[in-house]
């Protein structure tokens, strides 16, 4: 009950504190009443309570009786734990539409290593319940760079896959995105959303697409990476990607790097390792590429070395960072509900703290040194 009296014992005007960091148009109790949260105002008549009572659940870390305890001590309201859990089951909506509101204030960063492009990275995190043996739920995040925040958050069910096109592109942006990214349709389907106004740089695996030559010929990968001299140095290739039957192929510019010598074995002995775990033959054509980065961008070569391209690639680890601060901090992968309408609305409460939290480190990034 230790947390519970800390969280009851905040002064009340920290949570005005946190209603003045979310977007001055947004209307909480107008949102609370057209996503049908709140219906009759008994207990909760407010979306500014609501709210409250959410992030108390989610990433207050409170239990639903806490919770209960915890609205009596403070005059929020009085309600049992039943009364609780239907009022914050309703609530999903009205809190995802919190989240949307949050983003859609959100403006881009300043621009990073090129001049008027804002580096995002894209990326994915998984969640599971208590108990469970796989992913549940997922959700997917945009970080820029520039601005060091998120630009756009997503939650799906585990069916949602990983789309570099999650988040509408600024015109000027340059989108990474690891290997789950690297699908052809998926590709195009970005360049089409920007209207060709954004690039992307996206990291390869060696079977995920199928390309041809300028001229249309096949091109081989693999046969290709053999061919390259054992130096540290990228090498480019120009390149087609088949999309669809019938459907223009997608231009793109491959940058490959030889990995060191110790980094290519130990991605050698991960795949021989995790083929016999799984008792799959290992395709030899999988160690042949293990001892190379490949990237495809849609970037020209004028104006984008591959060593800067390499460059930028590399600082894709800040969304990782993201996402591990979002479990180490906000403890969003303590997922205790089970219903799908108590796990949204418990976990979009972590999402709003998450983008309050970007929105309060653009202080002390701002007078950083």
């Amino acid at each position: 009950m230790g947390q519970m009296h800390q969280t009851a014992s905040l002064p009340a005007d920290q949570f005005d504190a946190i209603l003045g960091r979310l977007p001055t148009d947004l209307d909480l109790d107008a949102l609370a009443l057209r996503t049908k949260a709140i219906e009759r105002p008994r207990k909760i008549a407010a979306g500014t309570s609501l709210l409250r009572l959410a992030l108390a659940r989610g990433p207050g870390g409170l239990s639903l009786s806490e919770t209960a305890a915890w609205a009596s001590m403070i005059g929020l309201a009085e309600m049992s734990d039943p009364a609780i859990k239907f009022r914050l089951d309703k609530a999903a909506e009205f809190l995802e539409e919190v989240v949307a509101n949050q983003l859609a204030a959100v403006s881009a960063g300043a621009s990073v290593r090129w001049p008027g492009r804002f580096l995002r990275a894209a990326d994915g995190s998984s969640i599971s319940r208590r108990a469970s043996s796989g992913t549940d739920w997922r959700v997917h995040g945009v970080f820029d760079l520039g601005r060091g925040g998120f630009s756009h958050l997503e939650l799906t069910d585990k069916h949602g896959a990983e789309a570099l096109e999650r988040g509408a592109p600024v015109p000027g942006e340059i989108r990474m995105g690891g290997r789950n990214y690297g699908g052809a349709k998926g590709l195009q389907r970005f360049r089409d959303q920007s209207n060709g106004q954004a690039d992307f740089i996206v990291r390869l695996r060696w079977n995920a697409l199928r390309l041809c030559k300028p001229d249309g010929k096949p091109f081989d990968l693999i046969k290709h990476l053999a061919t390259l001299p054992r130096d540290a140095l990228p090498h480019e290739v120009s390149v087609q990607a088949v999309v669809a039957r019938f459907q223009s192929t997608l231009p793109l510019r491959l940058i490959i790097l030889r990995k060191s010598p110790a980094a290519a074995e130990a991605a050698c002995k991960t795949l021989r390792r995790t083929a016999s775990r799984k008792q799959k033959r290992l395709d030899p054509r999988s160690l042949i590429a293990a001892e190379f980065i490949i990237l495809a961008t849609s970037l020209p070569m004028e104006g984008y070395p591959a060593e800067e391209v390499l460059a930028a690639y590399r600082l894709r680890w800040q969304i990782e960072l993201a996402f591990k601060r979002l479990k180490s901090l906000l403890h969003i992968d303590r997922l205790p509900t089970r219903t799908p309408r108590a796990s949204r609305s418990w976990l979009f409460s972590h999402l709003i703290l998450a983008l309050l939290c970007d929105d309060l480190s653009q202080e002390f990034l701002e007078s950083s040194p």
